[in-house]
């Protein structure tokens, strides 16, 4: 099988994770990235869409056609933001993309990027983690070929990726001797775990559908 890819959010830590390992995986051959700014990267496979908005796209769904994966990367962080606002930018744009991804490419396989603590029950204490969980639910009961729901918890930067947030950057910076001590823990995994993950699990299907870390490592040694 070929992997015809569309990737959100490749300006962030994970999206660029991703879509670095599609341009150096065989079976990826075609890349269509999304993005509110952009990217600066050429490549043969790929191409981009600069979008302002993700709350309508009609005016790209005739290029959106014709794709059997998608790695949706696009997030926020709850810090700061009400639950009406952080509902409207996790849940409800995401839910425009999947019913417009579903409705042009209903056999197409579908990841999320989530993130550990997620709610599933949609019931819990934490907001953040309720508007996930309810995100997740909608993604894994849409219809799609297959759907993934990947939360990863700490991640380790590796190939010249670096986050958008600055003290994260600070922070993995300090902590850069004992990254090799860290890679071994199931509870630790790396940007290149996460691109290789999606990747596998898009050519084969994987019967947890909710990936932690733990499964994220051992799908990206498969």
């Amino acid at each position: 099988m070929n992997i015809k890819a569309i990737i959100t959010g490749s300006t962030g830590m994970v999206g660029r994770a991703v879509l670095l390992e599609c341009l150096d995986h065989p079976s990826v051959v075609q890349i269509l990235v999304i993005n509110r700014t952009p990217l600066g990267i050429t490549h043969p496979k790929l191409k981009e869409i600069v979008l302002e908005g993700f709350y309508d796209l009609s005016q790209i769904e005739e290029e959106l056609k014709g794709y059997n994966a998608c790695f949706y990367c696009l997030g926020t962080s709850a810090l700061g933001m009400n639950k009406e606002d952080y509902t409207k930018v996790t849940y409800q744009m995401t839910k425009v993309f999947a019913d417009t991804l579903h409705r042009l490419n209903p056999e197409s396989i579908f990841n999320y990027v989530s993130g550990a603590g997620t709610d599933s029950s949609e019931s819990g204490r934490m907001m953040w983690a309720r508007v996930k969980g309810k995100t997740e639910n909608m993604i894994l009961n849409h219809g799609f070929k297959d759907a993934y729901a990947f939360r990863p918890g700490v991640i380790l930067p590796e190939k010249g990726i670096q986050s958008k947030t600055g003290w994260y950057n600070t922070m993995y910076a300090i902590t850069k001797p004992l990254f090799p001590f860290l890679k071994k823990l199931s509870s630790v995994t790396t940007t290149t775990n996460v691109g290789k993950a999606m990747i596998e699990v898009s050519l084969y299907p994987y019967p947890k559908k909710i990936l932690e870390n733990k499964y994220i490592n051992d799908i990206a040694k498969s």
